[in-house]
């Protein structure tokens, strides 16, 4: 039987897709710190890799520092590979963001670059799927606006695509039982919208407190972008999930 690792498996995405392939009857092992995984120092990294058949690679920082978030990536990377090798991984599935050569101005964004370009040279059988912004991470987009001067979230004139995280984790668990692409395909919400009415939308769902302004200056996670550089393009698969249909379910 396929064995399948989630790494970040105890996050938004990843719990959703152990419970889907759970749910599907397949052998799942997560590894995260929640179980004693850390990506950068390696420690519990080969013990449950292991004897996997599938990796499924969902693993974030939650850090904003630039340098961290490069350092986590690369390190969490390079051991995973490695550690994929010795166990003879058949197929290694990464999860990215759509986007990551275009708006590498926003460090997040730059350090997803760098880490699919380690993936692809790895060694290991491969398929990175490059999703857009999820639904849910609306409220951290308004937090990296906010300015506590004006008091106001102020987001760059961007056009996004969003997603909701259901959809992004139930396409990595479909990927989980098919074979490697060697190559990167792109997941967007069926909807454009500009950002920050994407992000006033969710907001005013649960009562917004400050006032959010399209600034033409405004950076987004602290990078200036250009106005499609977050939009996937005319061969993406789009999600079957509205904004407002994610919204009336109470997600």
């Amino acid at each position: 039987m396929t064995r399948i690792v989630v790494v970040g498996g105890t996050g938004r995405i990843g719990t959703r897709v152990v419970d889907l392939l759970r749910a599907e009857g397949k052998t799942v092992a997560v590894a995260s710190r929640a179980t004693g995984v850390d990506l950068v120092r390696g420690d519990g990294l080969r013990d449950v890799i292991s004897g996997a058949d599938v990796v499924i690679d969902v693993s974030k920082t939650d850090s904003t520092d630039p340098h961290e978030v490069s350092e986590f990536f690369s390190r969490a990377g390079e051991n995973l590979a490695s550690a994929e090798r010795a166990a003879g991984v058949g197929h290694h599935i990464m999860l990215s963001i759509v986007g990551t050569s275009r708006a590498t101005a926003v460090p997040f964004y730059a350090a997803k670059a760098g880490l699919e370009r380690a993936v692809t040279m790895s060694g290991v059988p491969y398929t990175i799927l490059q999703a857009t912004q999820f639904f849910e991470f609306a409220d951290g987009i308004a937090l990296s606006g906010f300015d506590p001067h004006t008091d106001t979230v102020r987001l760059p004139p961007v056009l996004v695509q969003p997603i909701a995280g259901a959809d992004v984790a139930a396409a990595l668990a479909v990927l989980a039982s098919a074979p490697p692409r060697m190559g990167e395909s792109e997941l967007a919400g069926p909807e454009k919208f500009e950002l920050d009415d994407f992000v006033r939308i969710v907001l005013d769902r649960g009562g917004r407190r400050h006032e959010i302004v399209r600034d033409p200056d405004g950076r987004y996670f602290g990078g200036l972008l250009d106005r499609d550089a977050l939009l996937p393009g005319a061969d993406a698969r789009l999600a079957p999930t509205r904004l407002a249909d994610w919204l009336s379910s109470g997600a």
